[in-house]
């Protein structure tokens, strides 16, 4: 029992007890998924996710500009980055 609860386990009135309270606080960076993850280290430095979006617009306009000077290797890495997706996201499935 904490300092602030009642003996009866209210804290206050808030309507939450205090060992609800306590698991929100034990919340680690392993229990969030990999968009949450995303999300929190987007709000600790805003301008990390700022490059890495202007990074990736850098890399997308990169790979139209192959597929337009060279659209057979621009669809045969697209048919390669493909088939690496898909065998990730299988093995990802099976040891789930």
């Amino acid at each position: 029992m904490t300092d602030h609860e009642d003996a009866d386990g209210d804290d206050g009135g808030d309507g939450e007890t205090g060992d609800h309270a306590s698991t929100n606080a034990d919340l680690r960076l392993d229990d969030l998924t990999l968009p949450q993850r995303v999300f929190v280290a987007a709000v600790q430095n805003p301008s990390r996710g700022i490059f890495l979006v202007i990074l990736l617009a850098f890399a997308f306009s990169f790979f139209i500009a192959l597929w337009m000077a060279f659209p057979r290797i621009g669809a045969f890495v697209t048919g390669i980055a493909l088939v690496v997706g898909l065998a990730v996201t299988a093995v990802v499935a099976l040891l789930r």
